[in-house]
């Protein structure tokens, strides 16, 4: 069975490591994937070493030598070409169509996960496209996790890791990886006066970091840009874990460390309804929820304390949250599933 997965660059690289890390996983489990990018640049550094069995190429405007594959992933709705379209309408045994949906602990995911939507005008009428929701509920598509991601974790020397990222005196140590906060000055105020190391990623977070007047005393370590597995290993290692978007939101659960997310952005504010979909599904206690009601900049609120004891409550939060998703499928594998039933 061949995939072919798409992929738009929005922000960052959010879409496209949350599309690495499905069509690595796919190929890990004996699928033959391409994946199309109109915009690939990153993995240069995302996943340097590749992976056997998958394939990156532009953003196509024709249908590939051989025809599409036996399954086409449109990754966030961002619409196959025109000659994709053409030929899913002439096929006689067309590709199962699926759109995967971005993620979110929203209500109506469960309502419209796994529904069809038939194509009824252009070039594709008659032909059905699945919508596919990642989630974190039974009733949704899973979340996305490596066969071999816990015995990896399970292996992971904290210590040595620490003792090589020049961490080895104890300190408080939190990663950060965000946009621009609101709350960003008052969290380096914060680490600076409790002798904490912050460990800045590259891009965004950098710069507003940069762009703020340091606090005296705050040891900062910059970070070059990694490896997705080692990204897994900066955020197991960390004390604390500022994330941001989707990929990484994913990362930091199953890191089963204290984390605040930052939501991305939108203008009409719909992320706050998201963002507190989110918290309510994790249950997170009463300082948890107002660390993330600053951190993504909604009025009347500052962050809490980041002491000991609100650290060990909150780890508590997300190590129960991450136990329930360990008892669920995972998106791979439901969506192996999902596509033999359809083929």
């Amino acid at each position: 069975m061949s995939w072919d997965i798409l992929c738009r660059v929005v922000d960052n690289h959010g879409d496209l490591g949350v599309c690495w890390r499905l069509a690595a996983d796919l190929a890990r489990r004996g699928k033959q994937v391409r994946l199309w990018c109109d915009d690939a640049s990153a993995l240069a550094w995302m996943a340097p070493q590749g992976q056997a069995g998958v394939q990156v190429h532009p953003w196509p405007t024709a249908v590939p030598a051989g025809g599409l594959g036996t399954v086409v992933v449109e990754a966030f709705g961002c619409e196959p070409p025109a000659a994709w379209l053409q030929a899913f309408g002439a096929a006689a045994r067309p590709p199962v169509w699926i759109n995967l949906e971005y993620l979110s602990a929203e209500a109506y995911v469960a309502r419209c996960h796994a529904l069809p939507s038939p194509l009824m005008s252009g070039p594709a009428a008659g032909r059905t496209r699945w919508f596919y929701y990642p989630g974190f509920t039974p009733a949704t598509g899973g979340l996305l996790r490596e066969p071999d991601l816990l015995p990896r974790q399970a292996g992971f020397d904290v210590q040595a890791w620490r003792r090589q990222e020049g961490l080895a005196d104890g300190a408080l140590a939190v990663s950060l990886f965000c946009y621009e906060p609101p709350a960003l000055q008052a969290l380096l105020q914060r680490l600076a006066d409790a002798g904490a190391r912050l460990l800045v990623t590259p891009g965004r977070a950098a710069a507003a970091v940069r762009a703020l007047p340091p606090p005296a005393g705050l040891r900062l370590h910059w970070l070059q840009p990694r490896p997705q597995p080692e990204f897994d290993a900066l955020l197991w290692g960390a004390d604390l874990n500022f994330v941001r978007g989707e990929d990484s939101l994913v990362r930091a659960l199953w890191a089963g460390q204290p984390f605040v997310w930052q939501i991305y952005p939108q203008d009409d504010g719909a992320h706050h309804e998201k963002l507190q979909a989110f918290l309510d599904w994790l249950q997170a206690p009463a300082s948890l929820r107002q660390a993330h009601a600053a951190w993504n900049g909604l009025a009347g609120t500052a962050l809490p304390p980041l002491g000991p004891a609100q650290l060990r409550e909150w780890r508590a939060c997300v190590q129960s949250a991450r136990k329930s998703l360990l008892d669920q499928p995972d998106l791979v594998g439901q969506l192996l599933q999902f596509v033999a039933e359809r083929s």
